[in-house]
């Protein structure tokens, strides 16, 4: 199928330029003022083409979550989480519609979803999300969530004599699992990948790490995992390695051009290097970051350095949203008080360089998306700049990074198949949607979560907080 789009805004430069673009099949083949219409002819004029943004790290499942867990810290979050994590396919299916929904309003055309599998049903549960994202038609990275330690082995000991349970599946099994989601679901062509992702240096076993090397190196995959995103687990870190997690990693082969790496919110100066120099991309979640008390990754120094850095909302149970455009929002004017010198502040151009080209570069597609050129795969997005949110007219990029758009997305392309037309989902009925969503949910507020209550108090030992 075909496209035109005609008078259409695209960033030049330090500018813009008005053209007609055209998409044939999945492919991007002429940008030039006044082409011959092609195919199907879209009016672009007062919109703008930008290239589709990367949702570089969220948790779909989580959506049954958002905004019920109270503020606190990542280690008591997630025992909450754990305690209330809805285990069945019908939900896992319906959160990510969700997720993919609300990305691709919101400017992304790919999704990053570090996905959390149902014991006994990992591999249905890697399908179900893959027929969602299928069905909405986002390009989706599909990164099963892995690990082979319990959830209390995720806290530092602090030489309290802490123990670990053994976890229920065995680090084999679980390497199992995903080699089998790869020979059924890795098909880049149709626009689904599985990744190697292991959940973090916190819950894995240095063989797990190195048995997602291996996967990843024979069967082409791109790797991804959590890192440094607490102080607590840079404590850990030294009491599992007896060095930075970061160093570690590298030594087990994991960190390379395919690797990213969300958070880095708890790294020194030498561990920048080593992402600068294995080309390790960085996962900016600023939103779940600051929700959970993690700390501000030092983003600016790691773009100093050379790191790719791109963005990512985290899942809805910590963020407590999947706006994509407000997780780049956050995670750019941030760092405006992190570094006095403001001619190292993040623009709003640069803004879009990293949730698009970024976003590409850390899931090594970097040659086929992630920008406006003849001869890359039609992933765009056009936003209509007529909207009361980005008016009265200034700088188009700086009204949609800055602002507060709101339902601005007025089409969308993904592989050249549109998937958002006049500002509605094409794939799916998002109405209908809505209302499985309110059916299968009830309100709640307050509850106990026995998880947390029984890692409370280590954990308030271990920082050293009143007990």
């Amino acid at each position: 199928m075909s496209f035109t789009i005609q008078q259409v805004m695209i960033p030049v430069d330090r500018g813009y330029a008005t053209v007609d673009v055209q998409i044939t099949g999945q492919t991007i083949t002429a940008i030039a003022p006044h082409l011959e219409p092609l195919g199907t002819v879209i009016n672009g004029q007062d919109q703008l083409l930008l290239p589709g943004f990367v949702n570089a790290h969220t948790h779909s499942s989580e959506m049954w979550q958002r905004g019920s867990i109270p503020p606190v810290p990542l280690e008591l979050w997630i025992a909450e989480l754990y305690d209330f994590t809805p285990l069945d396919l019908e939900r896992v299916y319906l959160s990510a519609l969700g997720t993919a929904v609300e990305t691709l309003l919101t400017g992304g055309t790919s999704v990053v979803d570090h996905l959390t599998l149902i014991p006994g049903q990992e591999f249905e549960t890697i399908a179900t999300a893959v027929k969602a994202y299928q069905e909405v038609g986002i390009r989706a990275f599909v990164a099963p969530l892995i690990q082979d330690e319990s959830l209390s082995a995720s806290l530092p000991d602090g030489g309290l004599g802490k123990q670990s349970e053994a976890y229920f599946r065995s680090t084999q099994a679980t390497l199992d699992i995903i080699e089998a989601a790869v020979k059924e679901f890795h098909h880049p062509e149709t626009g689904v990948q599985i990744l190697t992702s292991p959940t973090g240096m916190q819950m894995c076993s240095d063989d797990l790490f190195k048995g997602c090397v291996e996967l990843s190196d024979r069967y082409g995959l791109c790797r991804h995992t959590h890192l440094l995103e607490t102080k607590a687990q840079a404590m850990l870190a030294q009491e599992k390695y007896g060095r930075s997690a970061v160093a570690h990693l590298q030594d087990l082969g994991f960190l390379n051009e395919r690797t990213s790496l969300a958070h880095c919110v708890w790294l020194t100066d030498a561990d920048i290097e080593i992402l600068a120099a294995t080309k390790s991309t960085v996962v900016h979640n600023a939103l779940s970051n600051l929700r959970l008390g993690s700390g501000i990754a030092p983003v600016l120094k790691y773009l100093a350095a050379g790191v790719n850095v791109t963005f990512g909302c985290d899942g809805s149970a910590s963020n407590d949203s999947q706006d994509l455009l407000e997780a780049v929002k956050m995670g750019s004017i941030l760092h405006c008080v992190t570094d006095v010198d403001y001619k190292h502040w993040i623009t709003p151009r640069k803004s879009v360089e990293m949730a698009s080209l970024g976003g590409a570069t850390g899931l090594n597609l970097q040659d086929q998306l992630g920008s406006i050129e003849v001869g890359k795969q039609a992933d765009l997005m056009l936003y209509n700049l007529s909207d009361l949110s980005l008016l009265p007219k200034t700088d188009p990029i700086g009204l949609l990074i800055l602002g507060r758009p709101n339902q601005v997305v007025n089409q969308a392309w993904v592989q050249g198949k549109q998937v958002v037309a006049d500002g509605q989902i094409t794939g799916i009925d998002v109405d209908n949607l809505k209302k499985e969503l309110f059916a299968k949910s009830e309100w709640a507020s307050d509850r106990p979560s026995p998880m947390r209550e029984k890692m409370e108090p280590h954990y308030r030992q271990v920082m050293n907080l009143p007990v």
